[in-house]
């Protein structure tokens, strides 16, 4: 075990774990921020989203060794009131259904706006393609990132 000083949700916090601890588990357990889910564990399907210097990064693949000096923002970090363009777009839209997905899908569309503010169509079925969505709300979710990029 040793421990790690990590920057997350700009705030400074403290943690003992394993070096080869996933950054998903360190997160959820020894900080209680349960917005990021854990889906496959093998970096497939994208429920387990976060931003690593405003980068979308599967959260079950990094080592919390890797981290170092990084920035992380999680879905609870995104905005103090729920208010981020991206996310008043999924309340638009009523994108989620069983919702399990949601957190990831919408860190990644953050993301993806953050470095593209107005993706053409095709840029984001590319950028969201790499998360699933149980309940194949994919439309929606498209609908709602373009909504996005234009607020």
């Amino acid at each position: 075990m040793a421990n790690y000083t990590l920057t997350i949700n700009g705030k400074q916090k403290t943690v003992e774990a394993d070096p080869d601890t996933p950054m998903l588990w360190v997160l959820r357990d020894a900080l209680d921020l349960k917005g990021t889910k854990y889906g496959c564990g093998i970096g497939q399907c994208g429920a387990c989203t976060i931003h690593m210097n405003d980068n979308a990064v599967r959260s079950c693949q990094i080592p919390v060794s890797a981290i170092g000096e990084s920035a992380i923002t999680t879905i609870e970090g995104l905005s103090e009131k729920g208010d981020h363009p991206v996310q008043v777009a999924w309340k638009k839209h009523d994108v989620p259904q069983c919702g399990y997905c949601q957190a990831g899908q919408i860190m990644n569309a953050a993301a993806l706006l953050k470095r593209n503010p107005n993706p053409s169509t095709d840029e984001i079925a590319d950028a969201t393609h790499g998360n699933i969505c149980r309940c194949g709300t994919y439309n929606k979710i498209k609908a709602a990132v373009a909504d996005a990029a234009v607020q």
